[in-house]
């Protein structure tokens, strides 16, 4: 027997004219990697390992295990309007010569002068660091210098860390929308 569970995810929007979207800033050891085409995998695996567990795992199939957020990234940046400018993957280099990958995010340029900020994802071990704000701006500044007018994001309702990051960088609620999704059979 199956069941439904509704949640609710909220649409935020930022002007971009009017925003102020100051230089993102990376700690000590943090490094930016933008866009390309042989990163699609490290942006999959970043993705499972950022929303293993989080709520939006159990809203979102795709991000579930490494091989739906391959094939998210796969349509994402498959789609004619995949922003590679706003599609950034950030690592670690603790010293030891090879980084490890830890927050991912991707945009898409849509009709209308609106850009769309996809899947910020921040392994846990790295949250707190203010990776998630650099992300987001990182993205915005790059929809800012295509000239899009406004950029809009969905969160799931309970994420409120994240509802919180989204405010103070000057996102508003502008939609509530719901996801009914079909929960996974009990194991009898």
């Amino acid at each position: 027997m199956t069941h439904t569970t509704t949640y609710q995810r909220l649409r935020m929007e930022i002007g971009l004219a009017e925003a102020r979207l100051p230089e993102p800033e990376l700690p000590e050891g943090y490094l930016w990697h933008p866009w390309h085409p042989a990163l699609l995998d490290r942006h999959a695996r970043v993705k499972r390992a950022s929303f293993a567990g989080e709520i939006d795992s159990r809203v979102f199939r795709s991000l579930r295990d490494f091989a739906g957020c391959r094939k998210l990234m796969r349509s994402i940046v498959d789609n004619e309007a995949f922003f590679p400018q706003a599609t950034w993957l950030i690592g670690f280099d603790a010293g030891r010569g090879r980084p490890r990958d830890c927050g991912t995010i991707q945009g898409l340029a849509l009709a209308g002068g609106l850009g769309s900020v996809q899947n910020v994802g921040i392994v846990p071990e790295h949250r707190g660091r203010g990776l998630g704000r650099a992300l987001v701006l990182k993205a915005l500044r790059a929809f800012r210098a295509a000239r899009l007018r406004a950029a809009y994001l969905e969160v799931t309702a309970d994420n409120h860390l994240a509802i919180d990051l989204y405010r103070s960088l000057g996102f508003r609620l502008v939609k509530t929308i719901y996801k009914s999704v079909e929960a996974e059979p009990l194991a009898v």
